[in-house]
């Protein structure tokens, strides 16, 4: 049965007196839903995290981490590393990394193998530009995303992965995706899923949504049948709005 993960993406803010003074703020609040809750942390904050969170109902996990065991790659991560503080899932492929790192499919499928072969569980991220949707191939660039990087897999390996949709065209452009259109590619990539591992693949896989969810629209996005949950940027950073957005099941 799948899991509905609310999961907040901290990106590169919060120095470590900020990060402490958060996760206080974030411990302080009551969960009342049966989500799961996860923060990410920047690297240099991840162990403090962990140990600050660690008797309590909160995962930390990594923003992203290199494909290779170790080696001559100034400045990167491996799983290795995340996994000896105590860290065991980790973000992949999401829109500024390819953006501005030109992650590619390529190499994205080949840093999913390094989590798995580690043991750790991968929220893989994929979705259109605001020209593809103008185009209307949104359904064909998330498919190949989703095919590219994740469908040369055994089905057995998709216990351990947690796909977020996310509309980059609705993401600080003054364009708004609707809940319904949500639903529609939600259920268009579980469709995908299905096709080619079959309907326990299919159903059993949590997909979260990250297109700017708020406090104020989280409840109805997460109402839609094929969302269960969201990746959370800017509201992630403030703990009345993430709770809110926690609650919002």
């Amino acid at each position: 049965m799948r899991k509905n993960i609310v999961a907040g993406n901290w990106k590169m803010n919060n120095d470590l007196a900020q990060t402490e003074a958060l996760i206080s703020d974030l411990k302080a609040h009551t969960k009342t839903s049966n989500a799961e809750v996860m923060i990410a942390p920047s690297f240099t904050n991840l162990w403090h995290a962990f140990e600050a969170t660690r008797q309590d109902d909160i995962e930390v996990v990594a923003q992203n981490m290199h494909f290779a065991d170790n080696g001559a790659y100034t400045g990167e991560v491996n799983a290795s590393m995340l996994k000896g503080i105590g860290i065991k899932t980790v973000i992949l492929g999401h829109s500024e990394r390819r953006a501005y790192y030109n992650e590619t499919d390529e190499s994205l499928a080949k840093k999913v193998d390094a989590a798995l072969a580690n043991d750790m569980r991968t929220i893989f991220c994929f979705g259109e530009e605001l020209a593809d949707r103008k185009a209307g191939s949104e359904e064909a660039i998330v498919g190949s995303q989703i095919k590219n990087a994740l469908f040369h897999l055994e089905a057995s390996a998709f216990k351990n992965i947690i796909l977020a949709y996310e509309p980059v065209w609705a993401i600080g452009t003054g364009e708004t995706a609707s809940p319904e259109q949500a639903q529609d590619m939600h259920k268009f990539i579980r469709q995908t899923l299905n096709d080619t591992y079959g309907s326990q693949v299919a159903d059993d896989m949590s997909i979260l949504y990250g297109g700017s969810v708020k406090p104020g629209n989280a409840k109805e996005i997460f109402s839609k049948p094929d969302v269960d949950g969201g990746l959370i940027g800017g509201a992630a950073l403030k703990a009345d709005d993430f709770y809110a957005i926690v609650n919002a099941f």
